[in-house]
């Protein structure tokens, strides 16, 4: 499925919302479902059978009418879900590694196709900080980029007023009837009508510690760069900057004061080398070469592969799990050591994840994820 603006039905809608809601099932775990079973229907249709053969009893389905509540919620809201391929989702959000298949958006999700750059950075912002982000945001909105931030007191704050004239959009750690901080609310509701509000997190959902990074995986996966304003060391700003770096965008970071706390983390950026940064021209000018020219899009939706493998049986299972510990290990070295197909190991490890027994780690590798309740 491409961007071309392809729409779902809204019975696949369901069926889509209905799976990526279930237990044990991310983005991931969605896409190897879809493309091998050709679509969500189906492949809700097999999940028992595949978490018993991972060695789970059950795996939580939700309900119709569990999903029915949720697609009313957002309707109350004046929000929708978007799909993966449609063509309101944020185009280079879909070429990351596991994009959210569904995204919930309040708002003008039209504005989700401009070019974005996000700008984050410290909570407890100074004021020049503050300043200063506003008008990076409204320089680079006149320039035609979409402002991207995450909503938090301070430096995300800044930027998305600096970009409410010409076009922002705010990424929730929450469902989006969950807005947080609460002193953003009137922010949250402007942003609402005039910008983009969106999540990948379902209604009625509050933001844990544990929500906030996959927000800021969005906020990176959205744009084009990433501009961090201050940022102490060990902050949340600068895991935005380790995953707008791995994900291949543009890291920009404005240089402070050594003797601020709050300018540590930029100033070390600048040391490992993200773009030294003093005014929107900085940032228009790295990333002016990169517009026009995305990377072939992700597909989703394709038809099954590599069903030609023999079904795996219980002994292949057994080698797997033999294969695997705590320890992570790469799928290629389970296969080296098994002699199985690539397709068989592909569902032995897509039923162990759904029985909530496998853990995924970047670059390719997987751990067992030990029972300790004996």
């Amino acid at each position: 499925m491409s961007g071309t603006g392809r729409r779902l039905s809204e019975r696949q809608r369901r069926a889509w919302l209905r799976l990526i809601r279930t237990e044990n099932v991310g983005p991931a775990t969605f896409r190897d479902l879809i493309n091998r079973f050709g679509s969500a229907e189906a492949a809700l249709a097999a999940l028992p059978e595949l978490a018993r053969k991972g060695g789970a009893r059950r795996i939580g389905i939700p309900p119709e009418d569990e999903i029915e509540a949720e697609l009313e919620a957002a309707g109350r809201l004046g929000a929708r879900f978007v799909a993966i391929g449609e063509a309101e989702y944020p185009p280079l959000l879909a070429r990351v590694d596991h994009p959210p298949p569904l995204i919930a958006v309040k708002g003008r999700p039209e504005l989700l196709r401009a070019p974005a750059v996000a700008i984050v950075g410290a909570r407890n912002a100074s004021l020049s900080g503050i300043k200063l982000a506003r008008r990076l945001a409204t320089q680079l909105g006149q320039q035609g980029f979409l402002i991207v931030s995450g909503l938090a007191r301070g430096i995300d704050a800044a930027a998305h007023r600096g970009g409410l004239e010409t076009g922002t959009a705010a990424v929730m750690a929450g469902g989006l009837d969950r807005p947080y901080p609460p002193e953003n609310d009137a922010l949250f509701a402007e942003i609402g009508e005039r910008g983009a509000v969106l999540t990948e997190m379902p209604f009625g959902w509050t933001p844990r510690a544990r929500d906030f990074p996959r927000r800021n995986r969005i906020v990176a996966g959205v744009a084009y760069g990433l501009v961090v304003v201050e940022a102490a060391d060990r902050s949340g700003s600068l895991i935005s900057a380790r995953l707008a770096n791995e994900m291949g965008r543009l890291v920009f970071a404005v240089p402070g004061s050594p003797l601020d706390p709050r300018a540590a983390g930029t100033n070390r950026l600048i040391k490992d080398g993200a773009i030294l940064t003093t005014d929107a021209g900085d940032v228009a000018e790295a990333i002016a070469p990169l517009l026009g020219r995305p990377p072939p899009e992700r597909q989703m939706e394709e038809p099954p592969d590599d069903l030609a493998a023999p079904a795996p049986s219980d002994d292949d299972r057994s080698r797997v799990l033999e294969a695997l510990g705590p320890t992570p290990v790469h799928i290629d070295e389970i296969l080296q050591h098994t002699g199985l197909h690539p397709a068989q190991l592909s569902l032995i490890l897509l039923e162990l994840e759904l029985a909530g027994r496998l853990e995924r780690h970047s670059g390719g590798s997987v751990s067992l994820l030990l029972d300790d309740s004996g």
